[in-house]
Order: C-alpha cells, then structure tokens, then sequence
C-alpha cells in the first residue's frame, strides 16, 4: 500500500497538471458518480492528507485513496495510457493535461463542506503543514497495551504511516514490533518518523538506511532471510494486527530489536 510521502509526491504531480486549470471534461466510471460532471468548473486545489488524496473543484471535493494497487497518472491530451481502460475510475481533462485514476481503492465525490466526514478522523499529518507532533503522541499513548506497529499504523493515531515505515522505524528506535506502546519513547519515535518522512517525500526511491543501493535502501523490510545491514543476524519475519483481518507482515532483527 503506496505510504504518505508517495500520495505526497501524487498530490504535487496533479497539483501541477490540474491546479488553477478548467476543466473540459470529466468521467467517473464508478457507478455512484457516473453522472457527476465538474466540467466548466477550475480545480482550486489539490491536497493530500495522510494517505488519502482531495482535489478541490469549486463546492465539491474528489476523495481518493490509493489502496494497494491504485495510481494517479498524468498524460498529454489524447496520450497513451500505460493501463488498460477498464482499470480507469476517473479521467479529469483540461486544455493542456489529462489526469487519469487507475485503479483506485476509494473514489468518492463529495460536498467540500463535508470533507471532514472523509478525513476527519485521521490523526496529523507527519507531512501535513499544521503537523502536531504533541497530538500525535497523545493519541499513541491513548493504547498503552498496543503492540507499537500496530499503534503507528493506525491512522487515527497519525496519519501517513504504511507497513515499510513501521517496520523500519521499529528497527531504528531499536524496538520489536510487538514492544507494547508504554515501553516506547513515544517523543523520539515521532519525532523520527516525521523526520524520515520528510527526508524521503520527494526521492523516487524509498531509502531509510542512508544507502541507495538495491536491496540495502530498508534496513528490515523486505529482507527476511537476509543477513542484518548492522549486526549480520539473518532477519526474522511474522504476522501482526488488531485482528486476523488486519495482520500485516512484520520483519524485524532478533539482535538489533529487544
């Protein structure tokens, strides 16, 4: 599932193509929005919060949310799209550019007004401009008994953390997963996450490790099986969630990590 720095940089790239433009044309192939039309209409804004992306047009908000296999793209008018039709859900023309949805988990279009009824329960955003990192902390210490993956993966807690940021900032703090929130410096936890965050939000390639190299950019993820970049012990990995439903697989040091 794309992370908050790649919805960061997806905002920036269709600010670029749609914001202050009209729009010309516009299809929604899902059926709840299929007769929407926010053509004749200029794109104010494009925004993105947490993982979740908004693109502002006049009253109306279009919600987005990437999932696990969706993308914005940007074309030339009348450019070849590098996915087949079918898997398009949006098309957002103007004069100059053509913004397509592949695939999109979520797609909604919904009063502006009521945007909070989309967003409005995601914790800050670590790439957001009203970032708080002392709310953020509170409402991880709200879950004392929660294991620490699972605590930062939640959004409500702060928002824009996905699995690869998890694992990774357990690994650098020096945590297993499963560490209960009340045993984590919760401050310094933050405080590198929004820091990574940031480091990475405009990189093409995700890199935690300071290494750019393939296959040594993450210090844990990703590499069960394979020897610790710090200590040389063979990384472990394993399931962990609030729920069966919800388990993500965890990778982490068996040296490295208490």
């Amino acid at each position: 599932m794309p992370e908050g720095d790649t919805v960061y940089q997806t905002a920036a790239r269709l600010r670029r193509a749609l914001e202050g433009r009209l729009l010309t044309e516009t299809d929604f192939r899902v059926p709840k929005y299929a007769t929407v039309d926010l053509s004749g209409r200029h794109v104010d804004e494009v925004v993105s919060r947490g993982k979740h992306l908004l693109i502002r047009v006049g009253d109306q908000t279009i919600h987005s949310h990437l999932k696990m296999e969706g993308s914005w793209e940007v074309y030339p008018p009348g450019g070849r799209w590098r996915h087949p039709g079918f898997q398009a859900r949006v098309v957002l023309q103007t004069a100059e550019t053509q913004a397509v949805g592949f695939q999109l988990g979520i797609l909604e279009v919904v009063p502006r007004s009521r945007e909070d009824e989309v967003v409005g329960h995601l914790g800050p955003d670590l790439l957001g401009p009203d970032w708080d990192a002392g709310e953020a902390v509170r409402r991880l210490a709200e879950h004392p008994d929660t294991p620490i993956a699972v605590a930062l993966l939640d959004q409500r807690n702060l928002a824009g953390i996905g699995n690869v940021y998890a694992n990774e900032f357990c690994f650098v703090r020096g945590m297993l997963p499963t560490r209960p929130v009340r045993e984590a410096d919760l401050p310094a936890t933050v405080d590198l996450a929004r820091r990574m965050l940031v480091a990475n939000r405009d990189r093409p390639i995700r890199v935690t490790t300071g290494d750019t190299r393939r296959g040594r950019n993450t210090w844990v993820y990703g590499r069960d099986g394979r020897p610790c970049l710090r200590c040389g012990a063979l990384i472990r990995r394993s399931e962990l969630g609030r729920t069966e439903l919800e388990e993500r697989v965890s990778y982490f040091c068996p040296v490295c990590q208490t």
